[in-house]
Parts: C-alpha cells; structure tokens; sequence
C-alpha cells in the first residue's frame, strides 16, 4: 500500500509503499476512500504524543470499506461502508463498561497508538464495539471531518457543555474544531459568539450560524468583549484552539456557574496552562475535558446530518492527495487553513 510515513520526528514525511495490513482476530482492514487532515496529526509529528513509536504512519479521521474482517468479528463484514471514532474501545474495561469508550483504559487511536489512515488500508482493533456504518446518503469525505473534530465538537457541545436553546456559546478558535461547534450550537437553538484572529476565519464563522464575531487582535480585552456582547458571559465556552491565552480567556468570560470544555489539545510546553482557579470557585465555574465520542453516541449525530439540521460537508476547505498532504502536515502550525483538509486520492 502507498502511505504517508516517517522515521523521526518533525522529518519530512515521505509517501511510501509499505506492507498491506492484516486485520487481527477481533479486527478489520479498511480501504481508506478519505480521511482528514487534523492538527493532532501535527503534535503526533512533533512528538508530543507519547503513544507514538517510531516508524510511524499518522491519520485518525476516515472512511471506507472494510477490505478484510478476522475470525472474531461479528457485526460487520467486507464491503461495507463505515467511519470510526478516533479513539476505540476494547470493550472489557470498566470505562468501556460504563458507555465511556472515549476514555477507554486500553484505548487503541489509528495514528496514535497504531499506525493511521493516511494510507491506503489502515487495521482497526475491537471491530464490533467500534465501527459505525456510514449510511449511503453521506459521503466519504464528509465522514473523514467525523471521526475527530466535528464528533469531538459534538460531545463537547451538546454532552459536556449541556448547551441549550437561547444560551450563549462562545467558541475560541475558528478551525475545524471551532467551525464544527459553531454549527452544532446554532443547530441546536445557542447564541454563537466566535472569536479568531483571521478575517477569513471569522466571515466562515458567521456564514456556518455565529451571531456575532470578535477578532481578538483588534479589541483590548477579548474577555470583556465577549462579555459584552453576551450580556455578562457565556454559559458555555469552548476553547477550540489549545492555547494557554484561549484556555485562560474561555474559562474567564463565562458567566456565574458557567461551563468551559477544553477542546483543543494543551501538549508540550503548553501543557500546564494557568488557570483562574479563584474565579472557579468563587463562581462555581465548570471545567470539562473532551475526548473523542462514543461509537454509540454517531446516532444522535448521523441523524442531525440526515435531517439536515447539521451540515459537516460545509466545513471542507482543501482536497489534497497523499503527496500533498505531507507538505501541509509539516505546515499546520500556521494555522493557515480555513475548516477541514480532506485527503481523497492516495497518488
């Protein structure tokens, strides 16, 4: 198989043709048709993700066919479409047991754990606790933004943050993460204030459903212009980026009894942040972490997006092949690119 691949780290990537996977007994290959091109994959590159092992072939977010299934598997079988949340299951430890796979103790991430998607067949573990169909109606390359930042948004939005019809969301950081959770809150009936630094960002923003926009580089105090323009905070604020400055600012513009969710990952030297612990306990502030999405959960969303209330394909910006993918892997921390980069041809 041709695939994206590295022997250290922050090297440039080179396009391969490595072994073809075998799927274990209680796993599947997949035909990867699409699959997204994450920030994470970055940190993954610079080595800040300690699950990594060299030699190492990063992608997280996809879609496909499955091409092989093992012994073991019952639930699924070859041809069919499917998607995948990023972080699977085992399905025999007490997080797994309690519905929480996404904090899975035992968890297996294709491009984390395992080698990735950003290849031709990519081999994922724990098959039936983990693959979702991917209905007809939804294309592949709207599937690859799932399986990351829109189902991470999801959870974070609508099961972490609780968010309901008429409160304030407001989400700093308009990427893929940040456009996904604009879309989701307007969806389900919030104010949406967005906050960037980049023109471009911010008109995609307000296109997807913000009601207001603030760029951070032209206020004087980006805590209190949210607080303005919500009428004394957010009850809900999500800091989409991973920043020090947007955690800090996130958790400070919430109103009284408020709840932020950490979103954007906080690794290498950004992984301590200050916090404004007086104020969360003086205001009874909510602070959330979130990590993927359960595979049980899809439903909730598939059915949003076949509705039409949701509109992830919206939120793809670049299509890239293999090749270019590797240059734009090593530049993602420019944040140069408006809403998902999908890789759909493996030349």
């Amino acid at each position: 198989m041709r695939a994206m691949y590295y022997e250290a780290f922050g090297a440039m990537p080179e396009i391969r043709t490595l072994p073809d996977p075998t799927p274990t007994p209680g796993g599947v290959v997949i035909a990867v048709k699409a699959t997204g091109l994450c920030r994470s994959d970055w940190h993954g590159w610079m080595g800040h993700d300690p699950d990594i092992h060299l030699p190492h072939v990063p992608g997280h977010e996809f879609a496909g066919t499955i091409a092989a299934v093992g012994r073991e598997v019952k639930r699924f079988k070859v041809g069919e479409r499917v998607t995948v949340p990023f972080v699977s299951g085992c399905g025999h430890c007490q997080e797994c047991r309690s519905g929480n796979q996404q904090v899975c103790e035992e968890q297996f991430q294709p491009g984390f754990t395992h080698w990735g998607s950003f290849a031709e067949y990519v081999a994922i573990d724990y098959a039936d606790q983990n693959l979702v169909h991917l209905p007809e109606e939804i294309a592949y390359e709207t599937a690859a933004g799932l399986g990351c930042r829109f189902a991470t948004s999801f959870r974070a939005v609508v099961d972490q943050g609780r968010l309901k019809g008429g409160e304030w969301l407001a989400v700093h950081g308009c990427g893929g993460v940040g456009l996904s959770a604009i879309m989701i809150g307007k969806a389900l009936g919030a104010n949406v204030v967005a906050i960037d630094i980049a023109e471009d960002k911010l008109a995609l923003a307000k296109a997807l459903g913000a009601s207001t926009v603030i760029n951070s580089r032209e206020v004087d105090d980006t805590v209190e212009a949210v607080r303005d323009v919500t009428g004394g905070g957010a009850h809900v604020s999500v800091d989409a980026l991973g920043h020090p400055q947007t955690c800090c600012n996130s958790i400070t513009n919430l109103r009284r009894r408020g709840r932020h969710v950490q979103v954007g990952l906080m690794l290498g030297e950004h992984s301590t942040p200050a916090i404004p612990m007086a104020r969360v306990i003086s205001q009874e502030l909510e602070i959330y972490g979130s990590h993927g999405m359960q595979s049980w959960r899809y439903d909730a969303m598939m059915q949003m997006i076949l509705s039409g209330r949701l509109d992830p394909a919206s939120l793809i910006g670049r299509r890239l092949t293999l090749t270019q993918a590797a240059i734009a892997l090593t530049e993602m921390d420019r944040f140069a690119e408006s809403g998902i980069s999908i890789i759909d041809r493996m030349a």
